[in-house]
């Protein structure tokens, strides 16, 4: 409304790639899991074009991949730097056209933005700036900048906002963002701000050495498993999205012995794999039950997970028929993985996972 900007709404999660294409958007906001998808259409696009096309996509891509590495190192390399030209070219220009062709930057909130999807886009030539905030917060805490682009970090606090860590690693908020307090509800408030106005976020994280904030996830998501070791299931959920096979994660180890996973799979990306496999097949369920494909996606995940600690891998996991939705209550309007709702409605099956030893 200051600049004077046109605000587009999207019709649906759905519909987002029309409307991309109608309103050509030079600014958007988004999630992570809208990014996900994203990216995973591109890919999906790439699949279908001929074997040359396909290397030329991946030689580009590795380009912008080492240019963002040293953006992020404050280095330059002429020799790169030529060939990302090359890359702009033939590659980058025509994947911003099918994202409207104006798109210059892109704001992600909501939810933790994986540092190899960011790495993504801002490697086609779209800058993605991470930012952290919430209601009571009016909403901003920080965000990414020009100037500072850290991927893996919400970036630094705005100006006039303090921000500090808790001993036990919890986000605190200080400054005239802070709310008043909760309508006619004086006990919820004096929890959330103490006598001093810091505000207790509820979210766990650090400050990096260029003194951006990095987050870990929510306190209340920070499970504990049988062996006491401190997990954050969000990171690696985050990390095992990147698999095309893979949909939605949701990571299972509270006072358990070791982690579990169930999973939405990608059923286009399973069709593809039963081709190659020559699987037949008549349905959604036989891909989910068939052992070659499930032993497929296992080898994936274990290399995918292969730089986590012992107690933050995955031994196990399920398919799910259905992808969590809002309808069904299991994410939030920001499209948050509400646990409770997941793990009461998936109670068996969890529970199948780790009596089937």
């Amino acid at each position: 409304f200051a600049s004077g900007s046109v605000i587009t709404l999207a019709e649906s999660i759905d519909s987002i790639a029309k409307n991309i294409l109608e309103i050509k958007p030079t600014l958007m906001t988004t999630v992570p899991k809208l990014l996900e998808t994203l990216k995973k259409k591109i890919y999906a696009s790439m699949e279908r074009e001929s074997a040359s096309k396909r290397k030329v996509f991946d030689w580009a891509i590795n380009i912008g991949k080492k240019k963002v590495r040293l953006n992020q190192e404050g280095k330059t390399n002429p020799f790169i730097n030529a060939q990302y030209a090359l890359a702009e070219k033939l590659v980058f220009n025509k994947i911003r056209e099918k994202l409207g062709g104006r798109l210059k930057r892109m704001v992600s909130g909501g939810a933790a933005l994986a540092p190899e999807l960011a790495e993504f886009f801002l490697a086609i030539g779209v800058n993605i700036y991470e930012g952290y905030g919430l209601t009571e917060a009016s909403p901003i805490v920080a965000v990414n900048t020009d100037s500072v682009i850290e991927l893996g970090t919400v970036g630094h606090p705005l100006p006039n906002i303090e921000v500090k860590i808790a001993e036990d690693g919890e986000i605190l908020v200080r400054g005239p963002i802070v709310m008043k307090g909760y309508w006619k509800d004086d006990e919820a408030t004096n929890l959330a701000i103490d006598s001093d106005g810091w505000l207790y976020t509820g979210d766990i994280g650090c400050f990096t050495n260029k003194g951006c904030i990095k987050i870990t996830d929510r306190k209340k998501n920070i499970f504990v498993s049988s062996g006491g070791k401190n997990i954050a299931p969000q990171p690696i959920e985050n990390l095992l999205t990147q698999s095309r096979y893979i949909e939605q994660c949701f990571l299972v180890g509270d006072s358990r012995e070791y982690c579990t996973a169930l999973i939405t799979p990608n059923f286009e990306q399973l069709k593809q794999l039963a081709a190659e496999f020559d699987i037949n097949f008549e349905n959604e369920s036989d891909l989910m039950n068939n052992d070659k494909i499930i032993n497929h996606i296992r080898k994936e995940i274990d290399y995918i997970q292969k730089d986590l600690s012992k107690f933050e891998r995955v031994r196990k996991f399920s398919f799910l028929p259905k992808p969590f939705t809002v309808e069904s209550g299991e994410l939030s309007p920001k499209m948050s993985v509400r646990r409770h709702v997941v793990e009461k409605n998936y109670f068996d099956l969890i529970e199948k996972m780790y009596n089937d030893d």
